[in-house]
């Protein structure tokens, strides 16, 4: 999907492409603007402005943004690309389109937050540290009839996002729904998670879900 990651950069993998399949049916109107929070390598980013939308791509990793500006110079697509917390440097502007991939593992308490290459995926003891701020900050960012497409585990509680989501007065619902392999990460904390009660002790898959909430017109 993408030509280009750095190192540190999270590479896009199943959650992008579902992710992707899911804006390619949604299909905005040429010029529909869009915004990719939390682009990583930008692969959702230049998916959009394949389509023909004014696309803007925020991270809050230097090397992120260094990534998207060398892929969109490479694919000769053009995205407007910011360096930021969340919608910190979007304050104030409406979109008909957010999308979302923000990390959403759940994660052992270390006593501190995610660092380095940690910070792609992982995302708090109940896997909801971005999500949740994505709920409440998504909403007033939306223009009327505008569509947040946000894609997480069932492992972080996509329950807990319709209801922020619903709570805020937007459509929400799961959309789309793919079973995919653990990969290292899911690997490499699987007993801890089944002690919590968050994977099922026969579990070998993982539940990915893509939500789709809509501000009314």
């Amino acid at each position: 999907m993408i030509a280009l990651t750095l190192p540190g950069v999270y590479a896009p993998q199943d959650d992008t492409a579902l992710l992707a399949e899911t804006l390619r049916e949604e299909a905005p109107p040429p010029r529909a603007r869009v915004l990719d929070v939390g682009t990583g390598s930008g692969a959702l980013a230049l998916a959009a402005a394949r389509q023909g939308a004014e696309v803007t791509a925020v991270d809050v990793s230097r090397r992120a943004v260094w990534t998207t500006r060398l892929n969109a110079w490479l694919t000769r697509l053009p995205v407007q690309i910011r360096r930021g917390d969340l919608f910190g440097p979007v304050h104030g502007r409406r979109y008909d389109v957010i999308l979302a991939n923000p990390p959403y593992v759940p994660a052992p308490d270390t006593g501190h937050g995610p660092r380095g290459r940690s910070r792609a995926w992982d995302a708090g003891h109940d896997g909801r540290l971005l999500l949740d701020r994505i709920c409440w900050g998504a909403p007033a960012l939306l223009r009327p009839g505008g569509v947040l497409l946000v894609v997480q585990s069932a492992l972080s509680d996509p329950e807990r996002t319709l209801g922020l989501l619903r709570g805020a007065d937007l459509k929400a619902a799961v959309v789309r729904r793919r079973w995919i392999d653990f990969g290292p990460v899911l690997r490499s904390r699987e007993e801890w998670l089944r002690r919590r009660g968050l994977l099922a002790p026969s579990a070998e898959k993982e539940e990915l879900v893509v939500i789709r909430a809509e501000r009314p017109c």
